[in-house]
């Protein structure tokens, strides 16, 4: 079982707000549009949100893991990380494109839940509500 930080666990919740709020939007615009585009677009979400939740733990693990070391060390590890997540929410873009049934879209709109998420994390931070 992952054991995981406040924050990440903050980050988390508001990543699964706004990804009902995203998601909700869009089952409203598949009446103006068509119906029957709304579940590929819904699966192209469920799986940018997933990957979010996947960098989140990633990011939370990362910061765990850097605090003993050195900042030579710690840097270079970071980076790599950063390289990581950037790489997996590529392959998911990507895999949402040749994946017939799964919006390209919908993946787009939720991987970007992340940085929707961003500002409201950081005013919880500023504000005091987050601890590490």
């Amino acid at each position: 079982m992952m054991k995981l930080s406040d924050v990440a666990k903050k980050m988390i919740f508001i990543l699964g707000i706004a990804f009902l709020i995203l998601l909700a939007a869009g089952f409203t615009g598949s009446f103006f549009i068509s119906a029957l585009e709304f579940l590929p677009f819904a699966l192209g979400a469920l799986l940018g949100a997933l990957l979010n939740v996947f960098k989140v733990w990633m990011l939370d693990r990362t910061v765990k893991k850097v605090v003993g070391m050195e900042a030579a060390k710690a840097g270079n590890y970071v980076r790599m990380q950063q390289l990581l997540r950037f790489v997996l929410t590529g392959l998911v873009l990507v895999a949402a494109a040749l994946i017939p049934f799964i919006s390209i879209w919908g993946a787009a709109v939720g991987v970007l839940t992340f940085q929707i998420a961003l500002p409201f994390m950081k005013r919880g931070i500023k504000n005091g509500d987050a601890t590490a």
